[in-house]
C-alpha cells in the first residue's frame, strides 16, 4: 500500500475511534463514573476527583485536594489522546473553595469524544508539579426536552411561520399598492406568494427536522455501550473452566479489531466473580486469551450458583472497559458440561477467592469450607492465615454518597504487630466495591480508581509528537503482547514487581506499616460490600467489609 493510502487508513481509523468512543466504566467501571487520583503532582501530595459529563460536549467537574501545603495556583487542562499535548486546549485555573483550605474546584469543557486525560498542574513555593489522570470522554446518555418546553417552542415556531407567510404575502400585494387600491390581481398574487412561501418554509423545516433526526440517530448509534460477553462453563477433565467470549458482532460491524488489548498489572484481563444475591463468594481471576475475542480460566473450588461476571480490559490507546455478564456454576460432582479442547489448564498464581457470610446472614451456611465473617467500619475480622484486618473508621456510622473517603485498613500479623505487606501485582492492595443490587462495581487501588496502564499509555502519548500514532497491524500487535505476557510470567516475583512498579515513580507505596488506603466516593445510597486483597509472606489475603451509604 502506498504512503497516501496508509495515511488515509490511519485517518479513517482515528475518525472511527472518535465516533466509537462517543459512548461506561464508565467504561471501566459499572455505575461509578467518577475518576479518583491519589498521588503526587511534583512535590505536592494531591487527591483529585474528576466527574466527567455523560454527554459530549460537556463539562467535567473537578475537585482538587492539596495535603497541608499552601500553593499559588492550580490549573486544569484536558489532553486528548488523538490530539496529543500540542493539539489540546489551554489550561483553566481552578478556584479555591471558600471555607475549605487546600480544596480547589474547576469546570473543564470536554469538547471531543475519545480517550482523554486531565492534567492537574500545581504552582507553589516548591515549584510546579503536574499529574495526569485518565478520563474517558464519552457520551453515555441522551438529553430529552421537557414536554412543556417542547410544546411552547412548537407553538412559537408555528406563530413565526404564520407571520412570515403573512409578511411575504403582504409584501407582494398590499405593500406595493396605494392605500385602499387593492385589486383582484394583487389579491391573487398575494395568495400565490403565500402558498409558495409556505411550501419553501415547510421544505426548510422538513429538511432541518430530517437533518436533526439523522444526527440524533447517529448519536444513539454510537453512544457508548459496553461490550457484552457470552460466558460458559466447560470441563477440562480435572476441573471446571470458565470460558468468556466477547460479543464482537457490533464491533465487527463497525470494523473495530478486538486484538488491541494491552496488559494492566501484568494481566490482559482481570475477571471478578461474585455470587448473585448473597455476595458470599468472591473470586479474582486472570483468564488467558485463546483467540482475538476468547478467554478462559480454570475455576477454583467455588460453590454452585449464579454469579455476576465483571471483566476489566484496557485497549491499546488507554481506553478502559468493563465487560459484564452472568454465569451459572454447577456442582462439580454432577456437572454435565461440555469438555474443553486442549487439555487441562494451569491456574494463575495470582488467582484468589474467598467465601464469607451471606449479605443477609452473619452465619456461614457453607459448611466444610474455610469461610470468613465480614467486618464493618471500626471492627476487626480474622483472616485465613490467622492475621486480622481492621477498618479504621468510626463504628456504627454510615457514609455520605458523593463524598470522597479514605478507606483505610490495617492488616496485623497473627502476633498482633503490623503486617509487612508485599506487592500484589505491583500494588500494595487491590479492592473491589460492589453494591448489593449489582448496579455499582469498581476495581480500585491505593492510587485511585483509574488504570495504571491507561495512565502510562497517555503519558507516553503526551511525550510524543503531535501526530496521531499509526494503527498497528493486528496480528503483529497481538503477537508482541502475547510475547510480553509470556516474558512477565517467566519473571521472578521480585523482577515482576520491579517491572510493574517502574511506571509508578514518585507515587506513594503504602503498606510497609500494615496500612493500606483506597480513596473512593460511593456514587449512590445503598448497601455495599468491599473486598480487600493484600499479600503477606507470599500468601494473598482476602478480607471483606460491609458499608451503608446514605
Amino acid at each position: 500500500m502506498d504512503e497516501e493510502g496508509t495515511e488515509m487508513r490511519v485517518i479513517k481509523f482515528c475518525l472511527f475511534a472518535c465516533l466509537l468512543f462517543i459512548s461506561a466504566s464508565l467504561y471501566a467501571h459499572v455505575g461509578s463514573p467518577g475518576v479518583i487520583y491519589q498521588g503526587k503532582a511534583g512535590p505536592y501530595t494531591i487527591m483529585v476527583n474528576v466527574t466527567p459529563p455523560d454527554v459530549i460536549p460537556g463539562t467535567a467537574n473537578t475537585s482538587i485536594y492539596i495535603d497541608n501545603q499552601q500553593v499559588y495556583h492550580v490549573y486544569l487542562q484536558p489532553v486528548y489522546w488523538y490530539a496529543g499535548d500540542k493539539g489540546s486546549p489551554k489550561a483553566d485555573e481552578a478556584l479555591p473553595v471558600k471555607g475549605t483550605p487546600g480544596q480547589y474546584q474547576g469546570l473543564v469543557w470536554l469538547m471531543q469524544s475519545g480517550v482523554a486525560s486531565m492534567r492537574v498542574t500545581v504552582d507553589g513555593p516548591l515549584g510546579k508539579g503536574s499529574a495526569i489522570i485518565p478520563v474517558m470522554a464519552v457520551s453515555t446518555a441522551q438529553r430529552t426536552m421537557p414536554a412543556s418546553l417542547d410544546w411552547s417552542l412548537a407553538a412559537l415556531g408555528l406563530l413565526l411561520v404564520v407571520l412570515m407567510i403573512t409578511i411575504i404575502g403582504a409584501s407582494v400585494s398590499d405593500g406595493v399598492a396605494t392605500p385602499g387600491n387593492t385589486t383582484k390581481a394583487s389579491a391573487i398574487k398575494k395568495y400565490i406568494a403565500m402558498a409558495v412561501a409556505a411550501l419553501i418554509l415547510f421544505a426548510i423545516l422538513y429538511g432541518g427536522s430530517a437533518w436533526w433526526n439523522s444526527w440524533s440517530s447517529n448519536y444513539r448509534r454510537f453512544m457508548y455501550k459496553p461490550p457484552l460477553a457470552h460466558t460458559s462453563i466447560l470441563n477440562d477433565g480435572k476441573q471446571l473452566v470458565l470460558q468468556l467470549h466477547i460479543d464482537t458482532a457490533w464491533l465487527r460491524k463497525n470494523n473495530w479489531p478486538v486484538s488491541y488489548i494491552v496488559p494492566d498489572h501484568g494481566k490482559l484481563m482481570h475477571l471478578f466473580l461474585v455470587r448473585e444475591k448473597t455476595d458470599d463468594v468472591f473470586a479474582h481471576l486472570h483468564p488467558e486469551r485463546t483467540d482475538s475475542a476468547g478467554y478462559q480460566v480454570a475455576l477454583p473450588e467455588l460453590p454452585a450458583g449464579r454469579y455476576l461476571v465483571f471483566a476489566d480490559i484496557v485497549r491499546w490507546n488507554g481506553f478502559m472497559e468493563t465487560i459484564s455478564d452472568t454465569v451459572t456454576i454447577p456442582n462439580k460432582a454432577g456437572a454435565q458440561v461440555p469438555p474443553i479442547v486442549g487439555g487441562a489448564l494451569n491456574s494463575d498464581p495470582d488467582d484468589t477467592y474467598v467465601i464469607s457470610n451471606s449479605i443477609n446472614d452473619l452465619k456461614n451456611p457453607l459448611t466444610g469450607r474455610v469461610s470468613l465473617i465480614c467486618g464493618k467500619p471500626g471492627t476487626e475480622m480474622k483472616l485465613e492465615d490467622g492475621s486480622t484486618a481492621f477498618w479504621q473508621h468510626t463504628a456504627n456510622t454510615s457514609f455520605e454518597a458523593g463524598k470522597i473517603y479514605p478507606l483505610t485498613f490495617a492488616i496485623r500479623a497473627p502476633s498482633g504487630k503490623p503486617a509487612k505487606l508485599q506487592p500484589y501485582m505491583g500494588m500494595m492492595g487491590h479492592a473491589v466495591i460492589l453494591k448489593y443490587d449489582g448496579s455499582v462495581y469498581v476495581h480500585l487501588h491505593p492510587v485511585g480508581t483509574y488504570s495504571m496502564a491507561s495512565q502510562e499509555i497517555i503519558q507516553n502519548r503526551i511525550k510524543g509528537s503531535g501526530k496521531i500514532p499509526p494503527l498497528p497491524e493486528p496480528s503483529a500487535f497481538r503477537d508482541s503482547i502475547d510475547h510480553l505476557i509470556t516474558r512477565i510470567k517467566a519473571m521472578s516475583e521480585n523482577e515482576r514487581n520491579a517491572y510493574l512498579n517502574a511506571g509508578m515513580k514518585g507515587m506513594a507505596m503504602p503498606g510497609m506499616d500494615g496500612m493500606v488506603t483506597f480513596p473512593y466516593a460511593f456514587p449512590s445510597p445503598g448497601n455495599y460490600r468491599i473486598w480487600i486483597q493484600t499479600k503477606r509472606d507470599g500468601k494473598i489475603l482476602n478480607s471483606a467489609f460491609d458499608a451503608v451509604v446514605e
